[in-house]
């Protein structure tokens, strides 16, 4: 059993930053790929980034790619989203997610995919 406790949400103008954490319980964090999803209300779950098991691959969503980075420590069991240029319509609860198929390199962008889930931190960007 895995329990990810995400931290670093918050209140930001437009253009500000603002870096999520995801720390995870269990010694098995480093056998699995992470994502990062948001959903905004009234709008499904979308998948914003993944990283494999190793943070040798990155997979983002055409709307972020270029302002948001997502990496790991597998030391500390973490991973981060660092989240730049910030937009209105990135205003969203954030949840990160962790695929427990062992040592994959491939990210999936499907929720249901994703066996443990956080309990989510609100970001709103005012305009």
């Amino acid at each position: 059993q895995v329990q990810l406790v995400e931290s670093g949400g918050g209140l930001v103008q437009a253009g500000g930053s603002l870096r999520l954490a995801c720390t995870a319980s269990g010694r098995t964090f480093s056998r699995y790929a992470m994502g990062w999803f948001r959903q905004a209300p009234e709008k499904e779950r979308e998948f914003v980034a993944g990283i494999s098991w190793s943070g040798s691959r990155t997979y983002y969503v055409d709307s972020v790619e270029g302002r948001f980075t997502i990496s790991r420590d597998n030391a500390k069991n973490t991973v981060y989203l660092q989240m730049n240029s910030l937009k209105p319509e990135d205003t969203a609860v954030y949840y990160c997610a962790a695929d427990d198929s062992d040592y994959v390199q491939t990210i999936s962008r499907k929720p249901y995919d994703y066996d443990y889930w956080g309990q989510g931190t609100q970001v709103t960007v005012s305009s």
